[in-house]
């Protein structure tokens, strides 16, 4: 059977550098860091003491306090950037056959502070079992794309992907994928991640994933550069509108870019480390550009996973070696990772709206804090350090990979009907 060709047609984004999709534009292009000390709780004992909290965020800004209430912040950021993006793409959602809208939405983790805070009230108690009646729902993390269809009335295909800091790609992936097939006209694709808290901090520190350079927040994240001492942890949402394209056409519908792949593979190697010949890396871009029948030389950038752990950013970086050859010595790399910090579960949809405004834009931003050469990386590889650079931009593509070797890539095209 042909496959429908998908589009995408509206953004959102609600990220530590930026609140709207032009202002997490800014940010990266500025190559601005998200880092500063934490201020959601004392974390003064902790061995990490700062991470990419949202700015000036305040829920009652968008929706009634009875309804962020009864929600985890993941899910506050779940409607937030699925609104942005859903008033972006101009669809009249009064005249849509809401039956073929489906919400697909990613969540490494979901409710996770609402969780911490139940159990810490429960434990400070008289012993008196007293829990929040909304505790489940705040904590699950297919919430978010049920609240997201209840807001809108859209009564497609509707679920959550978990898959650690793979999710939000694997929900886009899927997104695509159901309106390949004629499941779906539209999908509201992406996730969202809250993971700044008392235990996110505290257990991410116990597996000493963390950078602890607390002297000086902004320059922690700095993937690929050797003296990288672990990932900053982020939060926030992303939103793509996928579409198909017939659908889009018929309606005048704006196009930012077109889908035209997605790959999947594991590691099957280790709970939290990467296989260290990078080999689910290596597999999972190879899937994604045959799923996308273009030649590996048509690819310009990629937005790597880059966490700035050093075990990570070693076997990502052989893996492109591996897939690219001497093609990658004329594309530019980046890790937006390290202004935005690590999203966890949103990073997947994060990341592809940011490659998506290369291509619409010709710029990639930079990876920042780049100070001193690894020995272990290929340092003739253009990570686009610390500046962003102008180039054209026809095929871009973004890679996520989660604890538990989940891998999952996606690759855009500059839309040409």
């Amino acid at each position: 059977m042909s496959l429908r060709r998908v589009v995408v047609t509206g953004l959102g984004a609600l990220t530590p550098i930026g609140n709207t999709v032009p202002d997490y534009w800014e940010g990266l292009i500025n190559g601005k860091s998200g880092a500063a000390p934490i201020t959601y709780f004392d974390a003064s004992l902790f061995k990490t003491q700062f991470a990419c909290e949202l700015k000036g965020f305040d829920p009652e800004n968008f929706m009634d306090r009875k309804l962020f209430r009864k929600m985890d912040r993941f899910a506050q950021y779940a409607i937030v950037s699925s609104d942005e993006a859903i008033k972006d793409c101009g669809l009249d959602l009064e005249k849509a056959n809401k039956d073929r809208i489906g919400v697909i939405w990613g969540a490494g983790i979901g409710g996770l502070e609402t969780f911490q805070n139940e159990v810490l009230g429960f434990a400070s108690g008289n012993g008196t079992p007293r829990f929040n009646p909304f505790m489940i729902p705040k904590m699950i993390p297919d919430i978010a794309p049920g609240i997201i269809s209840i807001r809108h009335g859209l009564r497609g295909p509707n679920f959550a992907t978990v898959s650690a800091c793979a999710s939000s790609a694997n929900a886009i992936i899927d997104g695509l994928n159901y309106i390949r097939l004629g499941y779906a006209d539209v999908i509201v694709s992406g996730g969202s991640e809250a993971g700044v808290s008392i235990s996110g901090i505290g257990g991410f520190n116990a597996l000493h994933a963390l950078s602890t350079k607390n002297a000086d927040p902004k320059s922690a994240s700095r993937p690929f550069d050797k003296d990288r001492d672990g990932f900053v942890l982020g939060e926030g949402g992303g939103c793509l509108i996928l579409e198909d394209f017939e659908h889009a056409l018929k309606r005048g519908a704006k196009i930012y870019a077109e889908i035209i792949g997605g790959g999947l593979s594991a590691d099957a190697h280790h709970m939290t480390a990467p296989h260290p010949e990078g080999i689910g890396a290596t597999k999972v871009m190879q899937n994604c550009i045959k799923d996308a029948k273009i030649h590996l030389s048509e690819i310009d950038t990629i937005n790597m996973h880059g966490t700035s752990t050093q075990l990570g950013d070693v076997a990502e970086a052989k893996a492109l070696c591996d897939v690219f050859g001497q093609h990658l010595y004329n594309m530019n790399i980046n890790s937006t990772k390290s202004m935005t910090g690590h999203l966890l579960g949103a990073a997947g949809a994060v990341e592809a709206i940011s490659s998506i405004l290369s291509i619409n834009n010709g710029i990639v931003p930079p990876t920042i804090n780049y100070h001193t050469a690894d020995e272990k990386i290929d340092n003739k590889i253009n990570f686009t350090f610390n500046k962003s650079q102008k180039r054209t931009v026809n095929v871009a593509m973004s890679n996520t990979f989660g604890f538990g070797g989940h891998n999952a890539c996606v690759v855009f095209k500059k839309f040409d009907d």
